[in-house]
């Protein structure tokens, strides 16, 4: 993994194809927003680690799951990826798109629109 991977967002999922996979029991859910974040907006399908404590708390991850990283930006999502490959979590992805696309996908009807 360099870089130039990074920038080609090899590393992604995106919200429509993440939601897909919230009920799915495969899949995890790994929010490292900070626990303020997290206070202002919970995502009840999700993991809560901070990416901060993710380091230390790395092994309350399953291995054996599918994982998807998300945070407002992307930015502390790309991080907790790169951070989780380098400790051999092959199935992960980080999610590409706002926050509030994410929460969108959660309610009935998906009240977001996509696109112009």
């Amino acid at each position: 993994m360099d870089i130039e991977f990074l920038v080609a967002g090899e590393y992604g999922i995106t919200v429509d194809e993440a939601a897909n996979f919230i009920s799915n029991d495969h899949f995890v859910f790994l929010d490292v927003r900070t626990q303020e974040e997290k206070d202002h907006l919970t995502f009840t399908f999700a993991q809560h680690i901070p990416l901060h404590e993710l380091p230390d708390r790395v092994d309350e991850l399953p291995r054996d799951k599918f994982i998807i990283t998300f945070c407002v930006s992307g930015f502390r999502a790309a991080m907790a990826y790169a951070f989780l490959r380098t400790q051999d979590f092959d199935e992960i992805k980080a999610l590409k798109g706002r926050l509030d696309q994410l929460a969108g996908a959660m309610t009935p009807g998906r009240f977001y629109r996509l696109g112009p």
